[in-house]
Parts: structure tokens; sequence; C-alpha cells
């Protein structure tokens, strides 16, 4: 990594002597071009530079500790606690940057939720499950548009798919994919015992019209009259619309809006972005099932995440991260853990680079 470091740094110097160079300085094209290189890599040089001072620092201060004057040599060994933590944060921050950026991180997403094990509790988690990251984006600034729902007439979803439009929307959720366990007394429980449920999220960033093409001809087209929970019926018109994608079977259906012509757009929107997602499984050879890889069949074994309401405890057994702020996770606030996530797997990657 530092070798790397060290030819950024020289890179960087030789684009700051360009942009004093005559020749650049009069060609107005050249000029931007050397600026726009230079800006992208002054973050990872400043912080380049800080390591190195930090690094000098410590050094100087091991010094000190060998000087035979104790009081000095204390106040330099907690100076080098210090100074070693703010040599961790940065050394992170390095890492975090000299990540090749991910072109999908700045994408809107769909937001896939669906009840796994546990009937009616795993429908009244899903809902919870949207909430929270509703609030998550009300605290980013980012809108929520929901494109379809289906709920269970308690309060729960059996289905829910929503649109998250905001910038880096993608980068900060889409290691949330996968089942989430759920442990805690359901409402519906009357003699107080600890249920296990599990719902599984999915995150596919949109994809855009020049990424996938879909031919009319291979889709197939269904009307029906829309019903809210338990089969009743909310719509006299037959403005509901089921989509089948009939090479890879994939089928999305909508029926939130009243109008026959959105709900078939909302359709296609969600089709797409599935068909981008199938592309890239197929292309990584992971799976030949789109869902399975981000959500696995929602059995209670296979977790990424365990939500304990008794021990107010939230577990993502990727990085084996705990939280006990449980309810202000479940209002939003799961910054730290979203960051543990970016910076466990962007070291992962930096590692197989």
């Amino acid at each position: 990594m530092f070798d790397k470091l060290q030819r950024v740094e020289e890179r960087f110097r030789e684009l700051d002597n360009k942009l004093v160079a005559p020749e650049v300085l009069n060609n107005v094209d050249e000029y931007r071009r050397v600026s726009v290189e230079r800006s992208e890599l002054a973050e990872v040089v400043e912080a380049f530079r800080e390591y190195k001072k930090i690094k000098e620092e410590i050094d100087s201060n091991r010094e000190i500790t060998h000087d035979g004057d104790a009081e000095l040599a204390e106040m330099a060994r907690e100076e080098i606690s210090d100074l070693e933590e703010n040599l961790e944060r940065i050394e992170r921050k390095l890492k975090a940057l000299l990540m090749p950026k991910d072109p999908l991180d700045d994408k809107d997403v769909f937001l896939e939720i669906r009840a796994g094990t546990g009937g009616n509790e795993a429908g009244l988690f899903a809902a919870d499950l949207f909430r929270m990251y509703s609030r998550y984006a009300e605290r980013k600034g980012w809108k929520v548009e929901i494109m379809s729902s289906n709920e269970t007439g308690i309060g729960g979803f059996k289905e829910i798919i929503a649109m998250i439009h905001g910038k880096g929307a993608y980068s900060r959720l889409k290691y949330e994919r996968g089942v989430h366990r759920v442990q805690r007394i359901p409402v519906t429980e009357a003699g107080g015992r600890i249920h296990t449920s599990t719902t599984t999220v999915a995150v596919l960033p949109e994809a855009d019209d020049v990424e996938v093409g879909i031919d009319e001809n291979e889709l197939k087209v269904d009307v029906f009259r829309s019903s809210g929970p338990g089969g009743q019926s909310v719509n006299t018109t037959d403005s509901a619309v089921r989509i089948t994608h009939i090479p890879t079977g994939l089928v999305v259906s909508c029926q939130d809006e009243k109008s026959q012509h959105k709900n078939k757009a909302k359709g296609m929107r969600i089709l797409k972005a599935r068909l981008q997602e199938l592309a890239r499984q197929e292309h990584e050879a992971e799976i030949s099932s789109e869902r399975r890889a981000q959500v696995g069949s929602g059995e209670r074994s296979e977790k990424i995440r365990t939500y304990n309401y008794p021990q107010s405890r939230v577990t993502d057994h990727r990085i084996a991260h705990t939280t006990h702020q449980l309810n202000e996770f479940m209002d939003g606030d799961i910054d730290e853990t979203v960051d543990k996530l970016n910076a466990f797997f962007q070291a992962e990657a930096l590692q197989n680079d």
C-alpha cells in the first residue's frame, strides 16, 4: 500500500509542476484536465502526508522515552498512545481512499424487503426494517418512494419495494442485503415466549436504459384488479400490472398506483434493476438465481445480522460488531455499523487487489 502511496505523491508533485508550466497555462483544455486529476489525488496525498507526520512524531517520542528523564518519558508514552490511535484512523482512511470507486456507488437504489420465516411476526419485522431504512434515508436527506407493497393486514408487510433517491445511496446500503434475524416476544404471543423470525433484504442499483435493454416481445404483461390486505378489493378497475420477463422468468407486480400506466412504468424500472443484478451475478459466476445471492432462502440459520430485543442488542455477524443501542439503531442510527462494513469490505478488496 505504501509503495502505491509514494507513487501517488510523486504524481501529485508532477501535476503541481505542470500547473505552473507555460504550455499548460496557455492551454485551457490541458489546464482543466491536469487540475481535475490533481483534485482527485489531493485527499489521498493530504492523508498520506498527515500519516508520515504522525509517524515522525511517534518516532521522536520513542527517543524521549529512552532519555532517562522519567517524567518526560511518561508524558512521551501517553502521547505515543494518542498518536498511534490517530495513525490507525489515518491508515483506515488511506485504505478506503485507495480503493477503486464502485461506478454504482452514487446510484439510486431499489430496496426490497420480504417476510421470511416466522409468519405474521416476520411481516411485522419487515415493516420495522422498512421504517428503519426510511428514517436512515431521512437523516441522509434522501427521498423514499414506495414502488410496490403487499400488506399482511396487521401492520406488517409480506413484501415492500421502495426506491431510495439520493447521492451515495447504493454505497451506503449495498451491504444491507441478506437475511436479517429478529429475536423478540411477538405482540401476538400470549405466553411471553421469545420467537425467532427472519426477513430478507435486497438492494439493487437502478439500471440505466443504456445499461439494460429489454425487448418488448420478451415480456408478458397482465393486468388485474388491485387488492388490499387479506385480498379485499381496493380498486374497481384493472389497474394493477404483472410483468413477466419470459427469458429469465423474473416477475414484477405493481398495484400501488391507480393508473395502469404508472404501475407498468414502476414495474419496468424494478425489472431493469433486477436484470442488471442478474447479469452481474452471472458474470461473477456465483449463482444462477438472482435472488439467492442476496438474500438466501430466508431460513433462520442464514443471517447477516441479528436483532435481539430482550438484550437490546444488534450484532452484525460478518464483522462481529455488536451495539447495545437497539432502539436508536431501529430509529435509523445505523451509520456506525455501515461505516465498519464499508471499511471491512474495502480492506478485503484491497488485500485481493
